[in-house]
């Protein structure tokens, strides 16, 4: 019999951010709940968190825990029920010509050129607007945690689209996406997600996330069209109708619930 002790896993540390101005609502306050993704356990550590509502940028994996409102509501798709609406079939068939591939989450010249054309077009008064390419290259690089690059290509080869995926033990989270805005008639952001469902399909993986639904924010509301829907509300994931009930949104309850589904799992706050 060995003596040896298997070594112990370290505690998660979590922290709690001071109010900065919420970057989707004018006029209100966001506070956060973070922890960093570091060591051997960054991909379970993703993977759980995502189940409990959380969003990875770089390498911290956050969840807004702002007093007196709840419009960021943590959304994803069930993939073996969902259907393409009218509109997303006419989207895949302006995109026959495209092909989607998985690449190593490494950035590249040809991908930043792309996403700063993005930017520039979108959001050209962000910060994320003024990212030089050794930013975007941090923004790929750091936090991985079993992560790829979805890349978008046209019948040519260009590039034209490109998605930050995590796979997660129960299926992707769909982390940024940017696309050549000038092909606005491909509705080429609706088509990555379409071709990530199809891919969770294809592996079988129950679900993908794509972050926080906020309604009153015309650059977050449109993930209500990719039905059936899930929300994280006060008593976990429930089916999302098309004109969600704003009290099943997660509350101060619903933030005890959250708090109980770390505390049951593997983590612990500090």
């Amino acid at each position: 019999m060995s003596v040896i002790q298997p070594p112990q896993r370290p505690l998660q540390q979590f922290f709690r951010s001071g109010p900065m101005p919420c970057p989707y609502l004018p006029g209100r306050v966001e506070r956060k709940l973070f922890t960093r993704l570091i060591g051997p356990y960054a991909a379970e550590v993703n993977s759980t968190l995502s189940r409990a509502g959380f969003r990875r940028s770089h390498d911290i994996v956050y969840r807004p825990v702002c007093p007196n409102c709840h419009a960021c509501v943590p959304v994803r798709v069930p993939v073996a029920e969902f259907e393409p609406t009218r509109s997303q079939k006419r989207v895949l068939k302006l995109n026959q010509d495209v092909r989607l591939t998985e690449r190593p989450a490494y950035a590249t010249a040809e991908q930043y050129r792309l996403f700063a054309g993005y930017q520039a077009s979108r959001h050209g008064d962000s910060d994320m607007a003024r990212m030089a390419m050794g930013d975007f290259a941090a923004m790929v690089d750091e936090g991985r945690a079993d992560t790829g690059l979805l890349e978008a290509r046209d019948a040519t080869g260009r590039l034209i689209g490109c998605m930050l995926i995590d796979r997660l033990t129960d299926g992707f989270s769909a982390v940024y996406s940017f696309y050549d805005a000038r092909q606005e008639r491909r509705s080429l952001g609706t088509f990555m997600i379409l071709g990530l469902i199809e891919r969770a399909r294809a592996e079988g993986l129950p679900h993908v996330y794509l972050g926080y639904w906020i309604e009153q924010s015309r650059k977050m509301a449109y993930k209500v069209r990719f039905q059936p829907l899930e929300a994280l509300g006060r008593d976990g994931w429930y089916r999302m109708k098309a004109d969600p009930a704003p009290d099943r949104h997660l509350g101060s309850s619903g933030k005890r619930h959250l708090y109980g589904i770390l505390r049951s799992s593997f983590v612990s706050l500090a």
